[in-house]
């Protein structure tokens, strides 16, 4: 495939996400611009059976951000696949927004479900997968988790409901950079390896390179066709704050929003990487 196009897509959104909050003066810019290439693989790459058009279509597939705090990236995405205008984006945790600090499934169109309490994300994906299952409905469930999530002991509670439910329609995209809001994850309490705790429950576990557009939309397109009688994990080696200089592998920057002259670099950082 000719990248080039969803390379530029990934790179319009960082954007969008570092100016969102900084025109908001709060949120959490580490973790969205991590997941930015997974979330245009989904929307954007042919990936999802999605219609911006028809947000609750019979037989879609579905998306639930796990790591709600990640809001900007999947409210950036949405805006540039359609749900909606990307002029609204700047009105991020603004008083009346629609774009609050977390998704609210009750107000912005293509938000499945309310996040933000982490943990929970993958409980309430496997609840949906196994419905469909249940009604012979069609669509798969991707659930977008955070590393540091994997610490909280519901995420493998619901990994073992799911293979138990031998959920074949259920996919788990880890986002792994390798820091939360507190450090490292392997010195705040180490969830490692998480590739062979998923597969340890019985599931089928893919790694990839999570910023290698071909190669994430490629294991995401996998799994969703695999189906079958087990659910589907893909860790994805991410770097936390990818395209922003000062941000990257910085743990600092999980949840601050950048001033007035950091944002100038920060776009200056994105340009250049498409030039």
């Amino acid at each position: 495939m000719d990248a080039r196009p969803l390379e530029a897509e990934a790179r319009a959104i960082r954007a969008d996400i570092v100016s969102m909050i900084a025109e908001a003066g709060s949120g959490h810019p580490g973790g969205s611009l991590s997941c930015a290439d997974i979330l245009t693989a989904l929307y954007l790459g042919g990936v999802m059976d999605h219609d911006p058009a028809d947000p609750k279509k019979e037989g879609r597939d579905w998306f639930i951000l796990a790591k709600g705090h990640a809001a900007p990236a999947l409210y950036a995405t949405l805006a540039h696949a359609g749900y909606l205008p990307r002029e609204e984006l700047m009105t991020l945790r603004k008083l009346g927004s629609r774009l609050q600090g977390h998704p609210d499934c009750r107000l912005v169109p293509g938000v499945e479900v309310s996040t933000g309490s982490l943990g929970q994300g993958l409980s309430i994906a496997a609840g949906t997968a196994a419905g469909l299952a249940l009604d012979g409905r069609a669509g798969t469930v991707f659930a977008l988790l955070g590393d540091g999530e994997c610490e909280e002991g519901q995420v493998w509670e619901a990994a073992m409901f799911a293979a138990h439910r031998r959920l074949g329609n259920l996919v788990a995209v880890v986002d792994h950079n390798g820091l939360q809001i507190d450090g490292a994850i392997c010195d705040v309490c180490d969830p490692e390896d998480i590739g062979a705790k998923f597969a340890a429950f019985g599931w089928d576990v893919a790694e990839v390179d999570g910023h290698d557009l071909p190669a994430v939309t490629a294991a995401l397109t996998a799994a969703k066709a695999a189906a079958g009688e087990r659910p589907h994990a893909i860790i994805a080696h991410t770097v936390k704050g990818k395209g922003v200089s000062f941000m990257e592998n910085q743990a600092g920057w999980h949840g601050k929003a950048p001033n007035a002259d950091e944002l100038k670099i920060a776009l200056a950082d994105l340009q250049a990487a498409g030039e």
